[in-house]
């Protein structure tokens, strides 16, 4: 495995080497060892001794560890084998299946994202499905490596799938027909009245220097002027912390994008606009940065930091709220801990940890037909088991889900598709820049 260079690629900051676990070294720290380790060996040496079958030590010390890091918080974790391969596979961006992300929740398999484009996402799968069937098999209870070694195949193969949907009374049963998954962090399209739509699909490597690259694409078959600008963050679960700070600092002069901070004080880093890009590679146009409940970690960063700035429109729904920071650290040459290390804060002060970022403007994704019933049941920070509490304390009211009683957003999906809207919250940012873009030209 190519364990060095995948550190390399995830932008590692910190390192550090630790033994694996023996018997031996048990039995080494067993006599001056705290309580709790001493009662942690004696559980061993009871199941050792007594279990009704003989049981590897393997299998023991990997019950210790993941039950240690699942005492923490959702994010902390144990990679190794296709754990770390999965990682290294979507670092290089290219393989095989259906194109989506999934996470184990109680024991079922639960779509966090279908990525854009993929086979998934143009087979209707959503965020939030649970995929309950394979084939006609049920895989409640596999571990996240089998289900995603059953769902990943041959490009140019088919599987079936059957979904849990919340807001659906009967299972959803879709056919997939797996693809090359070619990952595209940075999308982009200039849509009429010289407005550019850019989407930011996740933050791995030279996210900041792609979407510079983009801009300047827009702004030449713009003919040499763009009129506002979409940033879609929408479904992106973060990545890079230093592409994150990159982005940002593509729209901003001066001033803080983000704070990390940790259980010491060397661990607080405050991260601010540099004159990499010759200040706001925008020059002030007027901008749109697309959220909902998918935007997590890396992309709350960049929305909060123009928020805040005034540098941007929020628009969409609220955000993940992930607040913190994971860092990767060796344990050998084929594993590593996944640990969270520090939280992060926007320059304002504000932790986005559960509550994440409110938009200015809410905007629901009409166009889907079960969206309105799908945000009661939507999966934040908030609903994982063990996260991390906001420290700076959030109102329990600000945290409750979001409702649709704007009379604005009353049309039904099938309405749009009349009208030929395909995204309803897309539709409404590009016509707030086009109503922006003409009142600033009538002055």
């Amino acid at each position: 495995m190519k364990f060095a260079s995948l550190l390399r690629a995830a932008a590692l900051s910190t390192a550090v080497a630790v033994l694996p676990l023996t018997t031996a070294a048990f039995a080494q720290v067993e006599g001056n060892a705290s309580p709790e380790f001493a009662r942690l060996y004696a559980v061993y040496q009871r199941i050792k001794a007594s279990y009704v079958e003989p049981v590897e030590d393997e299998v023991l010390f990997r019950g210790a560890i993941d039950g240690m890091l699942a005492s923490l918080d959702p994010h902390s974790g144990y990679l190794d084998g296709s754990a770390l391969q999965r990682l290294e596979t979507m670092i290089d961006g290219n393989y095989q299946g259906l194109g989506i992300s999934i996470q184990m929740d109680d024991g079922a398999v639960k779509v966090v994202s279908p990525f854009r484009g993929s086979p998934a996402d143009q087979a209707g799968i959503k965020a939030g499905d649970f995929i309950t069937h394979i084939d006609g098999r049920l895989i409640y209870g596999l571990e996240i490596d089998e289900a995603v070694q059953q769902m990943r195949g041959p490009a140019g193969t088919s599987v079936n799938l059957t979904l849990f949907r919340a807001g659906r009374d009967e299972p959803v049963e879709v056919t997939v027909t797996r693809g090359v998954i070619e990952l595209e962090p940075v999308t982009s399209e200039l849509k009429d009245g010289a407005i550019g739509h850019i989407s930011v699909n996740e933050f791995s490597a030279d996210v900041g220097r792609d979407v510079a690259t983009a801009i300047a694409t827009l702004r030449r078959e713009a003919g040499g002027r763009l009129n506002g600008l979409v940033l879609d963050l929408r479904r992106n679960p973060g990545g890079s912390l230093d592409e994150a700070v990159a982005l940002s600092d593509l729209f901003l002069s001066q001033g803080q994008i983000v704070s990390q901070r940790g259980r010491s004080s060397r661990d607080t880093i405050y991260y601010d606009a540099e004159t990499v890009y010759r200040g706001d590679a925008l020059q002030g146009t007027p901008m749109i940065v697309l959220i909902d409940e998918g935007s997590a970690s890396a992309s709350e960063i960049v929305a909060g930091a123009l928020q805040d700035h005034n540098r941007a429109l929020i628009m969409g729904e609220r955000s993940f709220g992930k607040g913190s920071v994971q860092t990767l650290l060796p344990l050998g040459r084929d594993s590593a801990l996944k640990l969270t290390t520090a939280r992060y804060f926007t320059p304002s002060g504000r932790s986005v940890q559960e509550g994440g970022i409110n938009p200015d403007i809410r905007v629901p994704q009409l166009s889907d037909p079960d969206a309105e019933r799908r945000q009661r049941y939507a999966l934040r920070e908030s609903d994982l088991r063990g996260h991390l509490v906001n420290e700076l304390g959030r109102e329990d009211e600000s945290l409750e889900r979001d409702r649709n009683d704007d009379p604005r957003f009353q049309l039904t999906a099938a309405q749009l598709e009349e009208q030929g809207i395909e995204d309803f919250q897309l539709d409404y940012a590009l016509r707030t820049l086009r109503r922006t873009s003409a009142t600033m030209a009538r002055r």
